[in-house]
């Protein structure tokens, strides 16, 4: 017999666009709720923020992070998310999420060796847009500066982070529920840190010593052309074929649900 070409598994690709906070916390935590390992199709989704808007790790309490009354006042929403990981401003973003058995990952128990596998699409991305990128690891070998505890998501650094000449782009956050893996991160498209720096209960004036965006980088290309070659970059790294298609019935009511269940955050009526 002669040899057989393995077929790519197939994944959904959704794209959501730019939804608020709560609506986006919602679409994730249901996408992950309804994933049954063997029978769902793997998940890729593309999204934004609108409006801006703070998301918090899931073991955080906000009040101590955030000032949440200028929030009210300033209409700013504070979001929880699925996963851990310290507070977000999410402003100008491409934000990705993920879903998929954690047989599809290699050494999918350890947690480090899926995040680099599930990570290692966004080196390709910002390598095809001409940035030179490392991971934190790769950066910092001696590990004398990763693991840093801190309440803001930029100001730390692991191992898995990806930096660009030594600063910290985006970040990214893993919750795994039974066989299922899900994932998350962001890609800041411009400097947000002095929008959001205000609201934070700790101070941090190094933040944009410590962090960049892609504008930083001078890449300037619009959400609406980073996306394709996000979504590119994933199925090339991971070898799979992206299917575009909306969210499933179950997977709307869901959300919806979950939306209905939680209180309006700060700033949202």
């Amino acid at each position: 017999m002669g040899n057989q070409m393995t077929e790519p598994s197939t994944w959904r690709l959704i794209d959501t666009g730019p939804l608020s906070g709560q609506e986006n916390m919602a679409i994730d935590e249901a996408l992950l709720t309804c994933f049954t390992p063997g029978l769902s199709q793997p998940v890729l989704r593309l999204y934004g923020w609108e409006p801006a808007a703070f998301s918090c790790g899931r073991f955080q309490k906000e009040e101590e992070i955030i000032d949440l009354e200028s929030c009210r006042i300033d209409r700013i929403p504070v979001v929880k998310r699925i996963t851990g990981g310290g507070v977000i401003y999410h402003a100008e973003e491409l934000t990705y999420s993920l879903v998929c058995p954690a047989a599809a990952i290699p050494d999918s128990r350890s947690v480090k060796a899926a995040f680099f596998h599930l990570t290692a699409f966004l080196l390709d991305f910002y390598r095809s847009l001409g940035l030179s990128t490392l991971y934190a690891a790769e950066h910092y070998r001696d590990g004398r500066l990763l693991g840093e505890r801190t309440p803001l998501c930029f100001a730390g650094t692991e191992s898995c982070d990806i930096l660009i000449k030594g600063r910290k782009i985006g970040g990214n956050a893993q919750r795994r529920l039974k066989e299922t893996i899900f994932q998350h991160g962001s890609i800041p498209l411009k400097q947000m840190t002095e929008q959001g720096g205000p609201y934070l209960l700790e101070k941090r004036a190094d933040l944009p010593e410590k962090t960049t965006s892609l504008g930083d980088e001078g890449v300037r290309l619009p959400r609406g052309e980073l996306a394709p070659l996000l979504a590119r970059a994933f199925a090339e790294r991971m070898g799979v074929l992206l299917v575009e298609k909306g969210l499933s019935e179950t997977e709307r009511r869901t959300a919806a649900e979950i939306m209905g269940l939680k209180e309006s955050p700060p700033g949202e009526d």
